[in-house]
Protein backbone atom coordinates (compact mmCIF):
# COMPACT_ATOMS: atom_id res chain seq x y z
CA UNK A 1 0.00 0.00 0.00
CA UNK A 2 1.15 3.71 -0.37
CA UNK A 3 2.53 5.37 2.78
CA UNK A 4 3.52 8.72 3.12
CA UNK A 5 2.63 12.08 3.94
CA UNK A 6 -1.21 11.34 3.79
CA UNK A 7 -3.88 12.10 5.70
CA UNK A 8 -4.95 8.79 7.31
CA UNK A 9 -2.72 5.58 7.48
CA UNK A 10 -3.28 2.94 4.39
CA UNK A 11 -1.53 0.16 5.62
CA UNK A 12 -2.93 -3.24 5.51
CA UNK A 13 -5.04 -4.07 8.13
CA UNK A 14 -5.37 -7.48 7.88
CA UNK A 15 -8.69 -7.19 5.72
CA UNK A 16 -9.72 -7.51 2.63
CA UNK A 17 -11.62 -4.24 1.75
CA UNK A 18 -13.35 -6.13 -1.13
CA UNK A 19 -15.12 -9.32 0.59
CA UNK A 20 -17.36 -9.04 3.11
CA UNK A 21 -17.63 -9.55 6.44
CA UNK A 22 -19.13 -12.60 7.36
CA UNK A 23 -21.78 -11.15 9.65
CA UNK A 24 -22.85 -9.09 7.03
CA UNK A 25 -22.80 -11.55 5.01
CA UNK A 26 -24.94 -13.70 6.79
CA UNK A 27 -27.46 -10.03 7.74
CA UNK A 28 -27.78 -9.54 4.07
CA UNK A 29 -28.91 -13.17 3.44
CA UNK A 30 -31.28 -13.23 6.34
CA UNK A 31 -32.83 -10.03 5.42
CA UNK A 32 -33.64 -11.54 1.94
CA UNK A 33 -35.09 -14.76 3.53
CA UNK A 34 -37.24 -13.00 5.27
CA UNK A 35 -38.42 -10.42 2.66
CA UNK A 36 -39.05 -13.50 0.64
CA UNK A 37 -40.98 -14.76 3.35
CA UNK A 38 -43.30 -12.19 3.82
CA UNK A 39 -43.69 -11.84 0.15
CA UNK A 40 -44.68 -15.58 -0.17
CA UNK A 41 -47.04 -14.87 2.56
CA UNK A 42 -48.47 -11.80 1.68
CA UNK A 43 -48.93 -13.04 -1.81
CA UNK A 44 -49.70 -16.90 -1.72
CA UNK A 45 -49.83 -17.76 2.26
CA UNK A 46 -47.58 -21.19 1.56
CA UNK A 47 -43.88 -21.91 1.64
CA UNK A 48 -43.51 -18.33 3.29
CA UNK A 49 -42.77 -20.14 7.01
CA UNK A 50 -39.58 -21.76 5.00
CA UNK A 51 -38.42 -18.33 4.09
CA UNK A 52 -39.03 -17.24 7.62
CA UNK A 53 -37.68 -19.58 9.14
CA UNK A 54 -34.18 -20.08 6.93
CA UNK A 55 -33.48 -16.09 7.71
CA UNK A 56 -34.47 -16.63 11.33
CA UNK A 57 -31.40 -19.43 11.24
CA UNK A 58 -28.89 -17.66 8.96
CA UNK A 59 -29.43 -14.29 11.15
CA UNK A 60 -29.05 -16.33 14.48
CA UNK A 61 -26.27 -17.84 12.70
CA UNK A 62 -24.85 -14.08 11.98
CA UNK A 63 -25.36 -12.65 15.47
CA UNK A 64 -23.97 -15.75 17.33
CA UNK A 65 -21.72 -17.80 15.52
CA UNK A 66 -20.43 -15.84 11.95
CA UNK A 67 -17.24 -17.89 11.42
CA UNK A 68 -19.37 -20.55 10.20
CA UNK A 69 -21.09 -18.97 6.79
CA UNK A 70 -16.99 -18.17 5.61
CA UNK A 71 -17.17 -21.10 3.30
CA UNK A 72 -20.16 -19.93 1.65
CA UNK A 73 -19.01 -16.27 1.61
CA UNK A 74 -15.81 -17.55 -0.31
CA UNK A 75 -17.93 -18.94 -2.52
CA UNK A 76 -20.43 -16.03 -2.79
CA UNK A 77 -17.27 -14.05 -3.63
CA UNK A 78 -16.24 -16.70 -6.50
CA UNK A 79 -19.61 -16.05 -8.00
CA UNK A 80 -19.47 -12.75 -7.96
CA UNK A 81 -16.30 -12.52 -9.91
CA UNK A 82 -17.53 -15.08 -12.45
CA UNK A 83 -20.55 -13.12 -13.00
CA UNK A 84 -18.28 -10.06 -12.58
CA UNK A 85 -15.99 -11.50 -15.94
CA UNK A 86 -18.82 -12.72 -18.03
CA UNK A 87 -21.49 -9.53 -17.56
CA UNK A 88 -19.57 -6.88 -17.67
CA UNK A 89 -18.29 -7.57 -21.25
CA UNK A 90 -21.40 -8.09 -22.79
CA UNK A 91 -22.74 -5.30 -21.22
CA UNK A 92 -20.24 -2.77 -22.42
CA UNK A 93 -21.10 -4.59 -26.20
CA UNK A 94 -24.60 -3.49 -25.45
CA UNK A 95 -23.82 -0.03 -24.68
CA UNK A 96 -20.76 0.12 -27.47
CA UNK A 97 -23.54 -1.34 -29.89
CA UNK A 98 -26.91 0.74 -28.33
CA UNK A 99 -24.55 3.94 -28.54
CA UNK A 100 -21.58 4.51 -30.31
CA UNK A 101 -22.49 2.30 -33.62
CA UNK A 102 -25.51 4.49 -34.34
CA UNK A 103 -23.93 7.63 -33.61
CA UNK A 104 -21.04 6.78 -35.83
CA UNK A 105 -23.43 5.28 -38.72
CA UNK A 106 -26.09 8.55 -38.02
CA UNK A 107 -22.42 11.02 -38.45
CA UNK A 108 -21.05 9.16 -41.67
CA UNK A 109 -24.33 9.46 -43.40
CA UNK A 110 -24.40 13.00 -43.09
CA UNK A 111 -20.97 13.28 -44.20
CA UNK A 112 -19.66 14.61 -41.02
CA UNK A 113 -15.25 14.08 -40.26
CA UNK A 114 -14.97 15.63 -36.59
CA UNK A 115 -11.49 13.93 -36.25
CA UNK A 116 -10.50 14.88 -39.92
CA UNK A 117 -9.58 11.72 -41.14
CA UNK A 118 -10.36 11.64 -44.67
CA UNK A 119 -7.52 11.39 -47.15
CA UNK A 120 -7.11 14.74 -48.71
CA UNK A 121 -4.68 14.10 -51.41
CA UNK A 122 -4.40 17.84 -52.26
CA UNK A 123 -3.18 18.99 -49.02
CA UNK A 124 0.67 19.57 -48.20
CA UNK A 125 0.12 19.00 -44.80
CA UNK A 126 -3.00 18.29 -42.01
CA UNK A 127 -1.59 20.72 -39.72
CA UNK A 128 -4.50 22.51 -38.51
CA UNK A 129 -3.89 26.20 -37.89
CA UNK A 130 -4.69 28.03 -35.14
CA UNK A 131 -7.24 31.06 -34.92
CA UNK A 132 -6.04 33.42 -33.93
CA UNK A 133 -2.18 32.73 -33.14
CA UNK A 134 -1.19 31.32 -29.93
CA UNK A 135 1.22 32.73 -27.58
CA UNK A 136 4.56 33.89 -28.84
CA UNK A 137 7.37 31.29 -27.84
CA UNK A 138 9.16 33.93 -25.83
CA UNK A 139 6.26 33.20 -23.31
CA UNK A 140 6.63 29.83 -22.87
CA UNK A 141 9.71 29.90 -20.92
CA UNK A 142 9.91 29.11 -16.94
CA UNK A 143 6.25 28.30 -16.89
CA UNK A 144 6.69 27.42 -13.52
Amino acid sequence: MIEGRLFEATSDRGADPYRATERGFGLTFAAIGFAAGLAKLWYSQSVGWVWLAGGGAILALALLYPRLLAPFNRLWGRLAILLHRLVTPVVMLMVFVATVVPIGMIMRALGKDPLRLKFDPAAATYWIDREPPGPAPGTMKNQF
